[in-house]
Parts: C-alpha cells; sequence; structure tokens
C-alpha cells in the first residue's frame, strides 16, 4: 500500500480545498493518506511553523493562499527541498478572469464574508433545525422545501445538507399510524418532495437501528411485508399529490441534495439559487 502525507493550506476555513482532496483522494485505491490541514494561514508566523512539518514529512500540498507574499513564499520552499505543489483553484480563477476580463480580488476567504448571503444560510440551518421530524408544521409555508417519507430515508441529514446550502427545509415522517398534517397537502410556497427507497434496503437499515439502541430487532418495525406497504403508501401519496420523488436506496446524502435541488430549480423555473446565495451555493 502506498503512503502520502497531503498538506492542505488555505487562508479561510479550508472547507473548498478539503473537497476537492477528497475527490481526487477517492480516485485511488491502496493509498494511505496521512492529512495534514492547516486552515486559517494569514501570517509569516503561522506559516513557518507549518513550513517546519512539511519538511518533517514531505508529500504533496495543495494551497489556496490569495496573499500574493505567504503564496510566494511557500512556493519557494516547496521548491527548495523539492515538495510537489499546486494551487487546484488556479485554472478556474485564470479562466474567468480571461472570459470577463477582471483580476481576482485576492481577498482571503472572500466567500466567507458576513454579508446577507452569509445569514441567510444562518437564518436556513436555524429553520430546518427547528422544523425536523414534523415540529413546527404550522410555519411550513416558510420553508423553501419540505421532504415526506417513511421512516430512516435520510430526511433528517438532507435536510440539514440542503440548509448548509442556504435552502429553508423542513421534513415530516410518514407513519401509518398518524396521518400527516392537512396542511401539507395545501402548501403553496414550499416544493414538497418525496423521499423513498427499497423496502429490503429500508428492513436493514432499521434492523441496524434497533441493534445499535439494543432493541429487539424483530418487530413490526422491520417486518418485511409491513415495510413494503408503507413505502407503496408513500409512494402512492406522492404520486397522488403530483410531488416528485427522489429514490435514495444508492444515492449518498450529497447525491440526494443534489437531485432535490435539481429539482427545485424547475419548480422555481429559474436557477433555483438559494435565497441570499449565489448560484453555486456559495455565500
Amino acid at each position: 500500500m502506498s503512503r502520502l502525507h497531503l498538506h492542505l493550506l488555505s487562508d479561510s476555513t479550508g472547507e473548498t480545498l478539503e473537497n476537492i482532496a477528497k475527490a481526487a483522494v477517492a480516485q485511488f485505491e491502496n493509498v494511505e493518506i496521512i492529512r495534514h490541514f492547516w486552515p486559517m494561514v494569514r501570517s509569516d508566523q503561522h506559516l513557518d511553523r507549518i513550513v517546519e512539518e512539511l519538511g518533517r514529512n514531505p508529500g504533496l500540498v495543495l494551497f489556496t493562499l490569495a496573499n500574493p507574499a505567504l503564496r510566494k513564499k511557500l512556493e519557494k520552499f516547496c521548491r527548495a527541498i523539492g515538495i510537489p505543489h499546486m494551487a487546484p483553484l488556479d485554472g478556474v480563477t485564470d479562466a474567468l478572469s480571461g472570459i470577463l476580463g477582471q483580476e481576482t480580488t485576492g481577498r482571503p476567504g472572500r466567500k466567507h464574508i458576513l454579508d446577507e448571503a452569509y445569514f441567510a444560510r444562518i437564518d436556513a440551518i436555524q429553520f430546518t433545525i427547528a422544523h425536523d421530524d414534523g415540529v413546527g408544521w404550522e410555519n411550513w409555508e416558510e420553508a423553501d422545501i419540505v421532504l415526506a417519507g417513511v421512516s430512516r430515508t435520510s430526511k433528517t441529514p438532507t435536510s440539514i445538507y440542503l440548509a448548509n446550502r442556504g435552502y429553508k427545509t423542513a421534513n415530516i415522517p410518514l407513519v401509518p399510524e398518524s396521518p400527516p398534517p392537512t396542511s401539507l397537502f395545501r402548501l403553496k410556497h414550499p416544493m414538497v418532495v418525496g423521499l423513498t427507497t427499497s423496502a429490503e434496503r429500508l428492513v436493514q437499515v432499521r434492523r441496524n437501528r434497533l441493534l445499535s439502541l439494543n432493541q429487539a430487532p424483530e418487530t413490526s418495525y422491520v417486518d418485511r411485508e409491513r415495510v413494503q406497504q408503507e413505502v407503496a403508501d408513500a409512494r402512492r401519496m406522492f404520486a397522488d399529490n403530483g410531488w416528485p420523488m427522489v429514490d435514495v436506496t444508492r444515492r449518498s446524502i450529497e447525491e440526494t441534495a443534489a437531485a432535490i435541488i435539481s429539482l427545485y430549480q424547475e419548480h422555481v423555473g429559474g436557477s433555483g439559487t438559494a435565497p441570499g446565495l449565489s448560484e453555486d451555493g456559495s455565500l
């Protein structure tokens, strides 16, 4: 198995850099990645401490540093000791600069400025947390998206992910013994999306959940016929109300959210950008 020290340096939170590195590393097998994460690098003193670590554990350096002096210093050090290094966003920003005829601003962490978009995202997160699992149904009309689905179809984590993209999201579990509030069927502003999955996967997920809680794994909650009926009834509800449906059986949370955002774009008949955010969902 190959072994690599991967150093990630950012002048902001490093979220973008982490996502790029994660996507790239996923393309390789049998590799042990030793990750060194260095966010908020904005001073010579901080960089000096980091380059000492680079010397002790050479590997690949990925960075997003807007400060020209810090960037030059890092590149000079990497070249001196022969460490490969690159700024993954350079190609994109250079292309945009050429097309738009503008120079980049060179402002570190620009997308995290505390502007209106930042507070819109915070508002979305607060709304979503307060409207999880059917709570606060009286305010659903204020939501951008409402997720409905039977138990264990990833409604909560998907809602939180969407909230971090700036979408006010509520969710409601569909329980056979407890019909959802009638207001769900009268919503005008939010887009209601039904989450579904295969009965086989649902039984497995629910059984694992019971075992993790030290509860008996053989109950009606995991009865195959009952679960199949739950899924069928939920699908029928989605179809009867004309709600779009997303099958989460083989989707990650990120993939499910991406599908929902695409549906939202069609729903609003435009870019589908979350309120207060740019078209890529960033601040």
